[in-house]
């Protein structure tokens, strides 16, 4: 089928969407919602059987659902109309939400409905929840639509009785009163606007959105009062407690660690320790966490949205280091919302030593990278239980094996920020799926899903999103279980590293080689791409890479 994605930017679910359609066989191509004319062009250049919209902010026109069946993926049960769908059910504390797809009509989120589905909701950010519950569920509707499309007994369910369109919610709605509001009402607030657009307040007279809300266990001390800061963040007392925030923007800014926007303003906050790595049920703010069992050891690197600062990276490798004292099989689970998405942008962009600082970074990264590439003495596993970008993909690559949770998407390539790449990529992605296959993904710049990863032979293994953990569990405890073929592995692995140590080291002084001038030349493409990246610049069409109807327009 020939297929046309609307959006309003190529995100997680409008990406994962892309390649479940281009796995099983459809033709694609997608097109941002820029306005009329732009929509208009690309359904006249495409001419698509069907217009799918998994993510979009504007009204379809008239003149293309009219003529061509136009369905709109909805962040809410049926009867539920409006945007801010998911912030509202997090506000009203909704024990259970839904996803809806619909025709497009002149009536918002009010035309017949092609399929609907709930889950229980938890207590998490609008991001998590609409990059797990809401994307997994989506997709199941889009599946089933394209089933009904092509049957002729099939006709979607109108809806009779339209119930009022609910408001957008505004900073009034999530404003937060520290003399009354507890904690988790705080935390509520937070997460409703997390990662867009934030809670507006005022923190040590600093006017700034928050995010990243975190409950703390221990720290108490008067609302507003700031009890102490660790890696970025910072804990404000509340009326019952204590809750750390991960994440300031100031107006026309960008989010960057909490610490970094008020800077000087915090002399004399504690700085509160915590060991390198703790229980992930400790109740406080923590990045890296590690469970054991058996001779298999689970390490949670859980950064806000898989940025990995130069001071991150070190403490990454730090654990992996230490840990390798611990285990016989190292597993690297990455975050609940990412794995990792590589360097972080937002400092860079906000440092006044660019190249320096990005420098560092890219050798930050490398060092961890290196810690688990070559270590001989226990076997790794990367777990890629979320999206992986750039070099977040190549972190987990390096693992000695990788798995991934069913809807995971992989994006391994650098060349939309302006970098040619580096995190040893130009070996460890040869060595899974071949020179020829490994030059196509980083150049294409496309999406892989799980299930294509696995084809590719990038990664070893997919397992359901219903029951990850314990699937993933059972694989590695697999490789402990066999003692002799876990020691014929171990000496495989040992074989490998000592007769490709010289191609290796070849490889990574190649790649920085070519990274240099894109970090330390003020005029490349890596500065300005980045800038556009952090401050989200809407382009004004969707690349060529993703617009394939530009391309049979322009052949």
């Amino acid at each position: 089928m020939r297929v046309l994605l609307l959006v309003s930017a190529f995100n997680a679910l409008s990406q994962r969407v892309f390649c479940a359609l281009e796995d099983a066989g459809h033709e694609v191509s997608v097109e941002f919602a820029v306005d009329e004319a732009v929509m208009f062009e690309a359904v006249t250049a495409w001419k698509p059987e069907l217009i799918l919209c998994p993510y979009l902010l504007k009204k379809v026109p008239e003149t293309i659902w009219q003529k061509i069946p136009t369905l709109i993926l909805h962040p809410g049960p049926v009867g539920d109309r409006g945007a801010s769908s998911l912030d509202w059910a997090i506000l009203r504390q909704e024990r259970e939400w839904g996803v809806t797809l619909l025709q497009a009509n002149d009536e918002m989120d009010g035309g017949p409905v092609w399929g609907e589905g709930r889950f229980a909701m938890r207590q998490a950010s609008k991001a998590s929840l609409y990059r797990r519950e809401v994307s997994d569920l989506a997709l199941e509707l889009v599946q089933e639509a394209l089933k009904n499309f092509e049957s002729p007994s099939f006709s979607p369910m109108p809806q009779e009785e339209l119930t009022p369109i609910h408001p957008p919610v505004r900073q009034s709605d999530r404003q937060i009163d520290w003399e009354r509001d507890n904690t988790q009402t705080i935390i509520r607030k937070i997460n409703s606007a997390d990662n867009r657009p934030g809670v507006l307040d005022e923190i040590l007279g600093t006017h700034c959105y928050l995010f990243g809300a975190h409950e703390e266990g221990e720290l108490r001390g008067a609302p507003k009062e700031v009890l102490a800061k660790r890696d970025g963040a910072i804990c404000l007392g509340t009326v019952d407690g204590a809750v750390w925030i991960s994440h300031l923007m100031e107006p026309g800014r960008f989010k960057l660690p909490a610490t970094f926007v008020l800077k000087k303003r915090l002399k004399g906050v504690k700085e509160e320790r915590i060991p390198l790595y703790v229980d992930p049920s400790l109740q406080t703010f923590k990045e890296i966490t590690f469970t054991q069992k058996g001779r298999v050891g689970y390490l949670g690197f859980d950064f806000y949205n898989g940025a990995m600062s130069a001071e991150q990276c070190v403490r990454l490798k730090y654990a992996v280091e230490t840990l390798r004292e611990e285990v016989d099989v190292l597993v690297l689970k990455g975050g609940e919302n990412f794995f990792s998405n590589g360097i972080h942008l937002t400092i860079l962009e906000d440092s006044k030593k660019r190249g320096e600082d990005g420098w560092s970074n890219i050798n930050a990264m490398n060092n961890l990278i290196a810690s688990i590439l070559f270590s001989d003495d226990i076997l790794t596993v990367a777990s890629f239980g979320a999206n992986a970008g750039a070099g977040g993909v190549f972190l987990g690559l390096a693992c000695d094996f990788a798995v991934a949770r069913e809807g995971a998407v992989l994006n391994p390539h650098y060349k939309t920020l302006g970098l040619s790449g580096s995190e040893y990529h130009t070996y460890t992605l040869p060595l899974r799926v071949g020179e020829k296959k490994a030059k196509e993904l980083t150049e294409a710049c496309l999406p892989v899903s799980a299930h294509r990863a696995k084809r590719l032979g990038m990664i070893d293994a997919v397992f359901p999103s219903g029951g990850y953990d314990e699937a993933l569990s059972r694989w590695c405890e697999a490789l402990v279980e066999d003692e002799d073929r876990y020691y014929d592995l171990l000496d495989a692995k040992r074989d490998l590293l000592e007769r490709d140590a010289e191609r290796i080291e070849r490889c990574k002084e190649a790649e920085l080689e070519r990274m240099y001038p894109e970090f330390w030349d003020e005029s490349s493409d890596f500065h300005r791409l980045r800038h556009d990246f952090v401050y989200k610049v809407c382009p004004l069409k969707a690349p060529r890479r993703i617009a394939r109807h530009r391309k049979d327009h322009d052949a």
